[in-house]
């Protein structure tokens, strides 16, 4: 038996239940792992509040991400044994490979042994976050040396590895946030320049860090008004990835933005770099240079136990951290 938490219905923290279950052994193609250390991630909470786009069939473990320690590999895995130090990238599934427990089956393809310098919260708290990152900068909107990419949402985990990896490769990150109050936290993080977004206008304040030719990249998960000062703040034939919904509000099409300035505006998942192996094998290449040497350091903004699971959740969704909730196990 196990300790894991688990859902049995809908609703606030207080749904996060903590039993013992037995685990099964992994399947074929499944790593077990002692879990040392969760991720949270807002998925999480989206899903215990029937808010995601996956159902739960209760009672219902969940979890994205984690890190420990390979106890049982499945019959068709190579490359893993019992007592290798590992973290996950998360899969497709929220549920099936729940990571909130003493143990975790996960598949084996998206199970990697992470550099020795990382603790294991550093490491619970690494592949969500790189992966999308990488994915929408790197892979899709090709960042490069002396480009500017505009971080909405900038305190998020994703938003600040988006500074780290737009300093690898060379790019200049600007942060966008609503008040000065993290200001000095954004550009401890890695922003190489913050717009207040209440004092400040944006599309004045990226045209005059710009020399006037505007962001090439945008990189924003939150659409609504927000949108139109955006698209006017980028430069001739940028793009603008979109990942997120967190506004509530209606979110505008700029037309004559959008044909003035040719620009592109794509919708990004994280699924499509996980579901696709080549891409995937790139982001981990690039992935774990920067963990090991340094150049990408998850930012943890506060721990709890996993006794403490509801209370960590209810932290979560203050959105007063900056940087990644992590729970030890």
């Amino acid at each position: 038996m196990a300790r894991i938490v688990r859902i049995h219905e809908y609703g606030d923290a207080s749904v996060l239940k903590l039993e013992a279950v037995d685990v099964p052994a992994p399947g074929p193609d499944e790593v077990q792992i002692e879990v040392k250390a969760i991720g949270l991630n807002r998925a999480e909470v989206m899903f215990r509040n029937h808010a995601y786009l996956q159902e739960a069939e209760f009672p219902s473990r969940l979890g994205y991400e984690a890190a420990g320690v390979v106890v049982a590999v499945g019959t068709g895995v190579t490359g893993f044994k019992a007592g290798d130090v590992v973290s996950v990238i998360p899969p497709l599934d929220i549920a099936r490979w729940g990571t909130y427990g003493e143990l975790a089956n996960v598949p084996a393809n998206l199970t990697v042994k992470h550099p020795e310098n990382l603790s294991f919260e550093q490491a619970a708290a690494s592949w969500m976050q790189y992966v999308t990152a990488w994915g929408a900068l790197v892979e899709q909107a090709k960042l490069q040396k002396g480009d500017f990419v505009l971080v909405t949402a900038a305190s998020s985990s994703v938003g600040l590895a988006a500074f780290q990896i737009a300093g690898m490769v060379g790019a200049t990150a600007v942060a966008v946030t609503r008040t000065r109050a993290k200001k000095q936290a954004l550009l401890d993080a890695g922003a190489a320049h913050v717009i207040v977004s209440e004092e400040e206008d944006i599309v004045e304040a990226t045209m005059a860090l710009t020399g006037g030719l505007g962001a090439r990249v945008v990189f924003d998960p939150i659409g609504g008004p927000s949108f139109l000062p955006l698209t006017q703040s980028m430069a001739k034939g940028g793009i603008l990835l979109e990942y997120g919904a967190l506004s509530p509000e209606p979110t505008p099409f700029p037309l004559f933005t959008v044909l003035g300035k040719s620009l592109t505006l794509k919708g990004y998942l994280y699924s499509e770099i996980v579901s696709d192996q080549a891409a995937l094998s790139r982001a981990k290449a690039f992935i774990l240079n920067g963990l090991e040497s340094g150049a990408l350091r998850p930012i943890i903004a506060r721990t709890f136990t996993l006794d403490n699971i509801q209370e960590a959740h209810r932290f979560l969704e203050t959105n007063q951290q900056i940087g990644k909730i992590v729970v030890t196990v």
